[in-house]
This record gives C-alpha cells, sequence and structure tokens, in this order.
C-alpha cells in the first residue's frame, strides 16, 4: 500500500545528518510497563508496553514512540491494540518549527481495521522554562481508514472499505514541572478526516523513584467523531506504570 510505503520513508528519515549548534547531541528517551482499565468498546483489565525514542542532532529532531495494549477478560482476549509513529522536527528559529509525521494504528476492538496517517506542518514553541514548556503544531496530511465490515445474524449490513482522505492535523504538548521529583504533561490531538475524526488526550502525572526510575498515573481519551454502526465513540484508558529514563 502506497502510505505504508510513506510510513517506512519517514522512519528512514530519522538518520539526519549533524548540524552545527550549541545544543548537545545524543539520544534519549524512555520505556514503560503499565496496567489500567479500559472502557469503551473493550471493558476490560489490561497491561501495556511502551517506548519512546528521540535523537537530537542540531536544529533537527527525530522520535519514535511504539504502545502496545493487551488484555483478557475469562481467558478472552478482550483488548489488542498497537500504535507506531515516526516523527521529525527541524528548528527554524527560537519559537518556530516544521515538522513531518507518520502514524499506523491496529486495534482488533475497535471499528477500524488498520489506521494511517502521513502529514506535516509548522509548530510553535509557545512557552520555554525551567518549570513549563508548552508547544503547538498543525498542518495537512493524508489520512487512511481501513472500516470493518458491520455484521448482524450473521449477515453483512455495511461492507469492508478503506477510505483515503486529505486531512488536517493539530496537537498540543504541555509540561510543568511542580519540582525535581513530579511533573505534569497533557497531550491533545485532533485528527480530521472524512471518514471519521479522531479527538485524543493524555493527561499524566510523573514521580521519579530513582534517578532512571519512575512512577506514573495516567488517563488517556480517544474519541471518533464517526465510527462504524455499533462501535462506541468513545474509549478511556487509565494506567499506572513504571517508566525506565536514558538519556539526555
Amino acid at each position: 500500500m502506497r502510505i505504508a510505503s510513506l510510513f517506512l520513508l519517514v522512519l528512514a528519515s530519522l538518520h539526519f545528518p549533524a548540524f552545527a549548534e550549541d545544543k548537545p547531541d545524543g539520544w534519549s528517551g524512555e520505556g514503560s510497563f503499565s496496567a489500567g482499565t479500559s472502557t469503551g468498546n473493550t471493558e476490560t483489565s489490561d497491561l501495556g508496553l511502551g517506548l519512546k525514542l528521540a535523537r537530537t542532532e542540531g536544529r533537527w529532531r527525530a522520535g519514535t514512540a511504539i504502545q502496545a495494549d493487551f488484555g483478557e477478560t475469562d481467558g478472552e482476549e478482550t483488548k489488542n491494540r498497537i500504535y507506531l509513529e515516526a516523527n521529525g522536527n527541524y528548528q527554524l528559529n527560537d519559537t518556530l518549527f516544521t515538522f513531518a509525521q507518520a502514524s499506523f494504528e491496529k486495534d482488533e476492538f475497535s471499528g477500524f481495521e488498520n489506521r494511517y496517517f502521513i502529514g506535516g506542518g509548522l509548530g510553535w514553541n509557545v512557552i520555554e522554562s525551567d518549570r513549563t514548556n508548552w508547544s503547538v503544531k498543525g498542518g495537512p496530511g493524508l489520512k487512511v481508514d481501513e472500516v470493518r465490515p458491520v455484521m448482524a445474524e450473521g449477515d453483512v449490513v455495511t461492507p469492508a472499505e478503506t477510505v483515503e482522505s486529505f486531512s488536517v492535523i493539530g496537537s498540543s504538548e504541555f509540561s510543568f514541572r511542580f519540582n525535581e521529583s513530579v511533573s505534569l504533561t497533557n497531550t491533545s490531538t485532533a485528527l480530521y478526516a472524512e471518514e471519521s475524526t479522531q479527538l485524543t488526550n493524555s493527561l499524566g502525572v510523573t514521580a521519579s523513584l530513582t534517578d532512571t526510575l519512575s512512577g506514573r498515573v495516567s488517563y488517556d481519551v480517544r474519541h471518533d467523531t464517526n465510527p462504524p454502526l455499533g462501535f462506541e465513540k468513545t474509549d478511556t484508558v487509565t494506567r499506572v506504570s513504571i517508566v525506565y529514563k536514558f538519556g539526555g
């Protein structure tokens, strides 16, 4: 599929050439293991694994994010979702930057078989301080929704379809450090597309346990404005996580 090739192209672009800047280059990131509860299309307790990697080289910053969640109820699978993202930023000046982003989502218990997005645009570092950071970004892209068939009494009510459409993404990333040990983060994203617009928000509080280990409590909301018939519009996940941080 064309969109899959574009996703791989963005992944390949993560190896940027060095750019002469006074900011230190290198890798940073975190890995997490979580336990949580979900509501919406699945009512279940689940386990999750997450990984975030970022590399800074001069004005370039590239990163990847992976989140996988699995759950069972009475021995039957009730949660199986994986989300992959690749992104790259180029800092134009102290406040403005350009970005490119690609993502893939597969959720066995939603109305969409697979969902792809690739796009880019401009971003703005609204606040940058020792305690508070806030950035916003937005731009156009291409969205692909592979919609599951809707079944009723063994018959297909609505056939499966693949919808490719122009899309627009907008997001906000906010963080506030209460002290050296405790911080709050909130990330909001709106992804418009013809088939259904996705609205997501993730709120988390992280407390340092050691130099590298932290505990985190988070609450995620995912909302689709037009899910297929028979599926809920809103899913929520409440997580408690152990986080291992590395790098700068």
